[in-house]
């Protein structure tokens, strides 16, 4: 009851309803000037005694987060999204007390998503030995050997602490195949996983890795959740497919080995939300593991990206850590505003989308000497 009336104080109280009247009339203003209006939801943060949309620090990570308060949609989503570095660890008890210290500082800053990394699961190869880790088929299989245990391990950290966690991605093998898959963790014991739909040229042609099953949504207590594991986030079509499944936020995983790999996998992510009218939150491996195949060097950062619109940054940016800086980054989310954008947005990218279809088959070339 204490925390239904605080809800209802905080909404309701004569402060919140006069900023919200003036939201209104400036929301109007701002519309009939072609502007872009900072509507009630601005007005009413700005009651709010937490002041939501001021800059906050992400963590060791050092970023920044767009806060907006949360509508009564269900539990209120704070995604943390992870900057990882590789470690050798060569003990079970090594890799399991770094799942739980990341997980432990993540719940502590009051998160509900976690985001690891694609790749992540590597870390399992030094378990091995050396030479097993540093082979490019012998580490394949000593993570795929290991990753029942890990999800094991994951699965009891995302009960404990009562968040869903995708962990960091790995190698599995599925008969004659082997499949890049990231796993799901629910607070509630449910686990699912989602493989990754289309390989680099290092996956396929040195790696012998391949594309996995299906694409999905995960229909959760957050919201409507689905993941694209990296290079599938620079494929519109893929993420298209998904937000008219119901997807608002699309978790983008990945493992880039230099800055351009990350600037065109966050290019990627930050095109994706602005198509899709929703949110994307990337999650980078970072720093140098020289033993570890495949994942030797790594560049990257946490950041969550929406539509530049009404209810989100101009940039379109609303968190970022600092590349290749180890730690977490926070961004609140407020369903209410992808619902708000995707209805009576600026632009109407989502809803427009289908239009394109018409205009294709009629391309003209024109000879401009």
């Amino acid at each position: 009851m204490a925390a239904k009336a605080q809800w209802i104080w905080r909404w309701f109280n004569p402060q919140a309803l006069i900023y919200w009247a003036l939201g209104r009339s400036a929301a109007h203003q701002g519309l009939k000037q072609g502007a872009a209006p900072l509507g009630p939801r601005f007005f009413i943060a700005r009651a709010w005694p937490f002041a939501p949309f001021a800059p906050v620090a992400s963590g060791h990570g050092g970023g920044y987060i767009f806060g907006q308060p949360s509508l009564p949609w269900g539990p209120a989503m704070k995604i943390a999204t992870a900057a990882y570095p590789l470690d050798w660890l060569d003990t079970w008890d090594g890799y399991a007390a770094k799942q739980r210290a990341w997980v432990v500082e993540a719940a502590q800053a009051g998160a509900n998503l976690l985001v690891f990394p694609e790749y992540g699961a590597m870390e399992l190869a030094a378990q091995a030995g050396v030479q097993t880790a540093g082979d490019l088929h012998g580490s394949i299989q000593a993570v795929a050997a290991r990753m029942a245990q890990a999800n094991a391990l994951h699965a009891e950290l995302a009960r404990e602490f009562g968040v869903y966690i995708l962990s960091g991605s790995g190698p599995v093998q599925m008969g004659e195949k082997v499949v890049n898959r990231a796993h799901f963790f629910a607070p509630g014991g449910a686990t699912a996983h989602q493989d990754k739909q289309i390989m680099t040229r290092f996956e396929r042609e040195d790696w012998g890795i391949s594309g996995g099953g299906p694409l999905r949504v995960f229909d959760t207590s957050l919201g409507k959740i689905a993941v694209l594991i990296c290079y599938d986030s620079e494929f519109p079509l893929l993420a298209r497919s998904l937000v008219e499944a119901g997807a608002e936020v699309l978790l983008v995983p990945s493992c880039t080995e230099a800055p351009e790999g990350y600037w065109r996998v966050r290019i990627g992510a930050m095109a994706r939300a602005l198509e899709g009218q929703c949110v994307a939150a990337m999650a980078s491996l970072v720093g140098q593991q020289p033993r570890l195949f495949g994942v030797e060097e790594n560049s990257g950062a946490g950041g969550v990206f929406g539509p530049p619109d009404r209810g989100f940054p101009a940039t379109g940016v609303l968190a970022l850590g600092q590349v290749d800086v180890p730690g977490w980054t926070y961004a609140q989310i407020d369903r209410a505003a992808i619902a708000d954008v995707r209805a009576d947005g600026h632009v109407l990218n989502m809803a427009h989308w289908p239009e394109q279809a018409a205009r294709l088959p009629h391309i003209e070339t024109i000879a401009l000497a």
